[in-house]
C-alpha cells in the first residue's frame, strides 16, 4: 500500500504531525484494509484529516474517513468496502452508548423501550447465551457502503428518545430471524439459526416490511396487498377508503381494481342525475394516500387498475397529465391498465374498440379468456357501449402517457388468469395486480389477497469456477436448494404471525397462504459467467435457475403441507387437479424431469401448503443492501450516483473494474471518460469488442431480450415478474410494437417505462458528441404522424428499433 503522492503524510509513529487521534486512525484504517489491495489508508487519513477542526476527537474522524472513503469509490471498488467496515465501527459504538453489547441486551433495551414485542424478547432472554453465540460480526464485512448506510437509516431500531440505534446490523438480522419463530426451544433456535445465516451472508433477504418488523410489537410483515374494485355504491367506496388507509399505515403496498364503478354520465337512478364517473373518487383515493405515511418511513403508495373497455379509460389517461385541470390530477397514485386479449386482437387488426359503462355490463369484470370475449360481443350487438373509437387510437394514447409519465402500465387480464392457480372455479377471478405488477391473486369484495416476499441473491450463488461453457453446472444447485427450502419456509411463517390491518386481508392469507419468492443479482450471474445480457445463453441460463427454484419451492410447500396440513382452499385450486403452473406453457421443456414427476406424485398425495410461490418483485432496497443489481434487471449505467444521509457518491461497476485493471487501463483517463460518457463504455474504442458487449446497460440493450427472457421464465414463476423496460428516447411507434410483442410471447405483466431526458454526451474516447432524441412533447390529442407510427410498427413490428 502506498500513500498518495501528492500528500505528505507521516510515518504511524511520528507524533508532531499527527495528533494522537490522527495516527489512530492511521493505524485502523490499515488495519482495516490488510485484504483490499487497491485501498491507500493514507489517502483516506489525509482526506479525513483535512476535514477535521481543532478539537476534533477520533470518533469524528473516523466519521470524517466513512465520507472520504466514500467519495473514492469511483476510483476503485474497494473503498465501499472500507467505508463500510468504518460505519459499521461507528455503529457499534453509538450502539454501546444505549448499553447494547449483545444481541440479547439489544432485544432486551429494544423491548424495555417499547420496540420489541413480548414474545420476541422472551423466547432470546430464555436462550440468551445461544442467542448470543449465533452472532458472526464478520457479517458486518460482508457489506459494502451503500447497502450499510441503507441499513444504518432505514432499518435498525432506534432509541425513541435518543434516535441512537440500540441494535447493529447483525443484531437486526438476528432480530428478524428470531421474530420468524415457531416455539420456544433450542431446536427452534437452531432454525432460526439457519435463517439468521443466510441473511448475513446476504445470500437471502426478506422483503422490507419483514426487515422493518418481525419481532417488533407490531409485526406487520407483508409486502403486498390487492383490493377489489369497491361495489358500485358509496359506501362500498368510503369502506374502501378506510381499509387503504389500514393498510397503507402498516407498510402495505396497495394494488386497487377499479373497473366497477359507472362511468362518467350514467344514470344514477335514486337521484335520477348522472354520475361523475371513477375520478373524483380517485381524487379522494390520492389524497388519502398522501396523508397515511406509513409511520413516517416511506409515503403511501398505491396502484389503480382499471379495465380497457371502461368508458372512463380517456380520462384515467390523463390523471397523471401535468397539464389540464388539477381537480381531476392525481400526482400520487400509479396506474395500471388491465387488458384483455380481445383489445389487443383488434389493435393488431386495426379495429374499432367498444367502452361501456360498469353499470350496463357488470358481468365483464369477472369474465376472462373465451367467456369475456362472448360477453363483450354481445354486449356490443345489444347496443350498450356508451361509444365506440378505432382500438389503435386508445392504444395510441396509452403508449403516449407511458412516453410521458412512466405511468400507465401494461398488465394483461387474459395471461394473468389462464395460468393462476386460485382460478380454477368459475367466478374466482384475478382482478389486478399489485402495487409493483408481480403479484396476481384472486380477490373479491370481502377477500384481500395479501402476498409476502423474499429474494434469493443470485450472484452468491454461482459455482467455484462457473463458467458460460457448461450452464448445468454454472451454479451451486444444491446450495440453491437449501435457499430455496429455508425461504419458503419462512415466508410461509410470515402467514401465521403477520398482523392484518384488516378483517379482509386476514381471511385471504389464511385461506390461499400465498408467497411470493423472487431473486436479484441475475445480471451479477451474468457479469460473473462473461454472458451477455441478451446472449442465448442469458435465456438458457435464467430459464434453469427459475425451474430450479420453482421446483424446490413447490417441494418444500408439498412438505409443509405434510407437516402441517394443505392451505383452506386447496380444493379450490388447479393443483388440485392435478394441473401445476409449467402445465399452461407447451413450450416449457424442464430440466429436471425425474424429479417433476416425484413431486407431481407428491402433491397428489399431501397437497400443498401454498397456493402460489413464485413473484419476482422490484427488489431496489433489498438489493443495494445485499451489494448486488435488482431482480432480473440489467445494470442501467456503469457508474451511477448514490445518495445517502451523508451526501452524494458515484459507484462503478465492480466487474467492469476489474476487468479494466486486467487490461491494465483502469487510470484516471479512463476514469473521466466513464463519467462524460454517463457511464457507457460503448464509444471506448480501445476496448475489445466483447467487453463493450458484456457491459452494454440497459438503454443499450434491446428491450425483446429483456422480454424474451421474461417470458422464457414465466412458466417457472407461478405469479408474475416485475418488468422494467427501458428506452431513453421512446416513440409512439417504438412503444407500440414492443407492448405488443410483449402480449404476443404471453407476458402477464410489465411495470415502468423507464426513459431518461435527452442529454449530449461528450465521448471522451473518440471526441465526438452524440445527442439523444428528445421526450415526445405533450400533446393534447394524437397527432397524425403518431397514427401514423403506431400503424407502421404493428405491420411491421420486426423492424421495430425496439425489440431489435
Amino acid at each position: 500500500m502506498t500513500v498518495a503522492a501528492s500528500v505528505t503524510l507521516p510515518s504511524q509513529g511520528s507524533a508532531d504531525a499527527f495528533t494522537d487521534p490522527g495516527a489512530a486512525l492511521l493505524r485502523l484504517l490499515t488495519d482495516r484494509s490488510t485484504d483490499l489491495p487497491q485501498v491507500d489508508p493514507g489517502h483516506v487519513a489525509a482526506a479525513a484529516l483535512r476535514g477535521r477542526h481543532a478539537g476534533s476527537d477520533f470518533a469524528e474522524l473516523r466519521g470524517l474517513a466513512v465520507e472520504a472513503a466514500a467519495s473514492m469509490i469511483a476510483e476503485d471498488p474497494q473503498y465501499s468496502k472500507l467505508a463500510a467496515r468504518l460505519l459499521a465501527l461507528e455503529i457499534r459504538d453509538e450502539a454501546a452508548t444505549q448499553q447494547v453489547t449483545s444481541f440479547s441486551s439489544s432485544v432486551a433495551v429494544g423491548h424495555a423501550e417499547g420496540l420489541i414485542g413480548d414474545a420476541t424478547a422472551a423466547f432470546v432472554a430464555e436462550h440468551a447465551d445461544l442467542f448470543d453465540s449465533l452472532i458472526d460480526e464478520s457479517g458486518d464485512d460482508r457489506f459494502e457502503y451503500f447497502g450499510l448506510r441503507t441499513v444504518q437509516s432505514r432499518y435498525l431500531l432506534r432509541h425513541p428518545i435518543t434516535r441512537k440505534v440500540v441494535e447493529t446490523p447483525q443484531h437486526f438480522l438476528l432480530r428478524v430471524a428470531a421474530g420468524l419463530a415457531v416455539g420456544t426451544s433450542e431446536e427452534s433456535v437452531r432454525e432460526v439459526a439457519e435463517l439468521y445465516a443466510l441473511m448475513s451472508r446476504l445470500e437471502y433477504l426478506t422483503s422490507s416490511p419483514t426487515l422493518f418488523n418481525s419481532g417488533t410489537r407490531h409485526p406487520q410483515m407483508s409486502s403486498c396487498y390487492l383490493l377489489d374494485s369497491p361495489l358500485d355504491n358509496l359506501d362500498s367506496i368510503y369502506n374502501r377508503y378506510a381499509q387503504i388507509a389500514r393498510l397503507s399505515k402498516h407498510a402495505g403496498g396497495i394494488g386497487l381494481s377499479y373497473s366497477r364503478i359507472r362511468s362518467r354520465g350514467s344514470l344514477i337512478r335514486g337521484t335520477n342525475g348522472q354520475s361523475n364517473g371513477i375520478v373524483p373518487f380517485l381524487r379522494t383515493l390520492d389524497s388519502s394516500v398522501a396523508a397515511v405515511n406509513q409511520g413516517g418511513r416511506r409515503k403511501g403508495a398505491a396502484c389503480v387498475y382499471l379495465e380497457t373497455w371502461h368508458a372512463d379509460i380517456e380520462e384515467f389517461l390523463e390523471l397523471r397529465d401535468n397539464t389540464g385541470e388539477d381537480a381531476r390530477r392525481t400526482h400520487n397514485l400509479n396506474l395500471a391498465h388491465w387488458i384483455p386479449d380481445e383489445f389487443m386482437r383488434r389493435v393488431n387488426a386495426n379495429a374499432d374498440w367498444s367502452l361501456f359503462s360498469p353499470a350496463d355490463v357488470p358481468e365483464l369484470v369477472d369474465l376472462w379468456g373465451a367467456e369475456f370475449d362472448e360477453a363483450y360481443v354481445k354486449a356490443e350487438l345489444a347496443g350498450k357501449a356508451v361509444r365506440t373509437i378505432p382500438a389503435q387510437t386508445l392504444y395510441a394514447r396509452m403508449m403516449r402517457t407511458l412516453a410521458q409519465t412512466g405511468n400507465g402500465w401494461m398488465t394483461f387480464k387474459d395471461a394473468s388468469n389462464r395460468a393462476a392457480n386460485q382460478t380454477a372455479l368459475p367466478g374466482r377471478t384475478v382482478h389486478s395486480s399489485n402495487l409493483c405488477t408481480e403479484i396476481l391473486e384472486v380477490t373479491d369484495d370481502s377477500e384481500t389477497a395479501v402476498c409476502n416476499l423474499g429474494s434469493v441473491n443470485l450472484g452468491a450463488h454461482v459455482a467455484p469456477g462457473a463458467t458460460a461453457a457448461d450452464l448445468t453446472s454454472a451454479m451451486d444447485w444444491d446450495r440453491l436448494d437449501a435457499t430455496v427450502r429455508t425461504a419458503v419456509t419462512f415466508l410461509d411463517r410470515v402467514i401465521d404471525i403477520n398482523f392484518y390491518p384488516t378483517t379482509e386481508a386476514g381471511t385471504s392469507n389464511s385461506r390461499w397462504r400465498p408467497v411470493g419468492l423472487g431473486v436479484m443479482g441475475l445480471q451479477d450471474v451474468f457479469f460473473q459467467l462473461r454472458i451477455d445480457f441478451d446472449s442465448a445463453e442469458a435465456v438458457a441460463l435464467s430459464t434453469l435457475i427459475a425451474e430450479r427454484i420453482m421446483l424446490t419451492a413447490y417441494e418444500r410447500s408439498a412438505d409443509l403441507a405434510e407437516q402441517f396440513g394443505r392451505h383452506e382452499a386447496y380444493g379450490e385450486t388447479r393443483a388440485a387437479r392435478g394441473q401445476l403452473h409449467v402445465d399452461h406453457f407447451g413450450a416449457a421443456n424442464p430440466q429436471w424431469t425425474e424429479r417433476w414427476d416425484a413431486l407431481r406424485a407428491r402433491i397428489a398425495e399431501v397437497g400443498l401448503r401454498n397456493s402460489l410461490l413464485l413473484a419476482i418483485a422490484p427488489t431496489a432496497t433489498i438489493a443495494s443492501i445485499a451489494g448486488v443489481y435488482e431482480c432480473i434487471e440489467p445494470q442501467v449505467s456503469n457508474l451511477f450516483k448514490r445518495e445517502t444521509l451523508s451526501g452524494e457518491f458515484l459507484q462503478v461497476n465492480p466487474y467492469l473494474v476489474r476487468e479494466l485493471k486486467e487490461l491494465g487501463v483502469w487510470d484516471q483517463t479512463t476514469r473521466d471518460a466513464l463519467r462524460d460518457a454517463n457511464g457507457s463504455i460503448q464509444e471506448f474504442n480501445w476496448l475489445p469488442q466483447e467487453v463493450r458487449s458484456l457491459y452494454r446497460t440497459a438503454w443499450e440493450l434491446p428491450q425483446r431480450a429483456l422480454i424474451d427472457l421474461a417470458a422464457a421464465r414465466q412458466p417457472y414463476i407461478d405469479q408474475s415478474q416485475s418488468l422494467n423496460l427501458f428506452m431513453a428516447a421512446p416513440t409512439i411507434g417504438k412503444l407500440s410494437s414492443m407492448y405488443s410483442y410483449a402480449w404476443k410471447v404471453g407476458l402477464k405483466t410489465t411495470y415502468y417505462l423507464r426513459s431518461r431526458p435527452a442529454t449530449r454526451i461528450a465521448q471522451a474516447a473518440s471526441g465526438a458528441a452524440r445527442t439523444a432524441a428528445p421526450v415526445p412533447v405533450q400533446t393534447p390529442s394524437l397527432s397524425q404522424a403518431e397514427q401514423d407510427a403506431i400503424a407502421c410498427s404493428l405491420e411491421n413490428p420486426e423492424s421495430c428499433e425496439a425489440c431489435q
